[in-house]
């Protein structure tokens, strides 16, 4: 059974930045997609940004396309999601995620393991 555990979020002014970081274990990641997502109070869990473990291919939500960077450490077992010119807007619970094959994916319902999320707040 996969688990990962997000840390790194906390409370920033817009236009500030923040580092989350997922840390994955009791699987073998690379064959997987690493995803992470994000829900706001009363709206539906959204896509951020997927990377392919194994050869580091990336996609991303228009929303943050240019603002966000997802990485990985293969020697770690962990993701990153750095999170640059941070926004009121991407206020969130955000969530990492992992999907069982390689290929990208942007539906949460593509996606077989969740962590237990971490909030992130910016302040306007």
């Amino acid at each position: 059974q996969a688990q990962l555990v997000e840390s790194g979020g906390g409370l920033v002014q817009a236009g500030g930045s923040l580092r989350l970081s997922c840390g994955a274990s009791g699987h073998t990641f690379s064959s997987y997609c690493m995803g992470w997502f994000r829900q706001a109070p009363g709206k539906e869990r959204e896509f951020v940004a997927a990377i392919n473990w194994n050869d580091g291919r990336t996609t991303y939500a228009d929303s943050v396309m240019a603002r966000f960077t997802i990485s990985r450490d293969n020697a770690k077992n962990t993701v990153y999601l750095q999170m640059n010119s941070l926004k009121p807007e991407d206020t969130a619970v955000y969530y990492c995620a992992a999907r069982i094959t390689d290929d990208l994916a942007v539906f949460p319902s593509e996606y077989h393991y969740w962590g237990q999320g971490t909030q992130v707040t910016v302040s306007s």
